[in-house]
């Protein structure tokens, strides 16, 4: 971005609740329409992963679950609920690590995660319905923010991206950070490789998460706990390149050195 430019995020507040089967476009669109928020040629909506979830009706009564052995053993070891580890696991490929309260796996998508994404904060109307109720991610992130995308282009009539937003925790740091399960309408991966740098070196290995990066600038507004902003529209966003699906992040197991 050239020096003089500037980004702007604009948190889009009074979503109602979201439930199952809920037009999550047509939601935005009212939303923007109260708070008199056009949206524009070039825009980015970044929308929380729990609100897509809960419209496409990803949650899970616990009540319904029987745990497997293996379940009730991990469990066993690591604290949680036999229950809440057996929709893990079916949401697994494999368990990358176990540690007291910690289950790191690998998604069925790829992603590499705890708990396969599934949550069990914020899903019931109230704390007494959400007590057995837990929330699986959308089945397909990428479709999903492509199907948001359209919808949102039809209503606005501009021309659009999105981004379907989670926290995630990282090796080796400290806390969560907002990441990019789907997108739709951006380059969500920049290759940099054969660019040159200030000094003419070609860069060789360099490639920008462009879909983590708008992610994690709007989950400063969103927040990760009981702050109810859900959706994020960031403007000014100097967009070049081929869109590219958030699953391109995912890293190939063949080039990833820790697995």
């Amino acid at each position: 971005m050239a020096a003089g430019m500037a980004v702007t995020l604009i948190a889009l507040p009074g979503l109602p609740r979201v439930r199952a089967g809920d037009d999550v476009a047509a939601l935005i669109g009212a939303a923007c329409a109260r708070e008199n928020v056009r949206l524009a040629d070039g825009d980015v909506v970044a929308i929380a992963q729990k609100i897509v979830s809960k419209a496409e009706g990803r949650t899970v009564d616990l009540k319904t679950v029987t745990p497997s052995a293996r379940a009730r053993e991990i469990a066993a070891r690591v604290g949680k609920d036999a229950r809440l580890v057996e929709v893990i696991l079916a949401e697994s490929n494999r368990v990358v690590r176990e540690a007291p309260n910690v289950l790191i796996v690998e998604h069925r998508l790829g992603f590499v995660m705890a708990n396969a994404g599934v949550d069990q904060s914020n899903v019931g109307q109230s704390n007494v319905e959400g007590a057995d109720m837990a929330l699986l991610l959308p089945g397909d992130p990428d479709e999903s923010a492509r199907r948001l995308k359209t919808d949102l282009e039809a209503r606005a009539g501009a021309k659009l991206g999105v981004v379907v937003t989670d926290s995630f925790g990282r090796p080796w740091r400290n806390g969560v950070v907002g990441v990019a399960l789907g997108a739709a309408g951006i380059p969500a991966l920049l290759d940099k490789r054969g660019t040159p740098d200030l000094f003419g070196r070609p860069l060789r290995v360099t490639e920008i998460a462009l879909a983590d990066e708008i992610a994690a600038a709007a989950s400063l507004l969103m927040g990760a706990a009981d702050e109810g902003i859900p959706v994020v529209i960031l403007r000014g966003l100097a967009l070049a390149g081929s869109e590219k699906p958030a699953r391109a992040l995912i890293r190939d197991p063949a080039l990833d050195l820790f697995r």
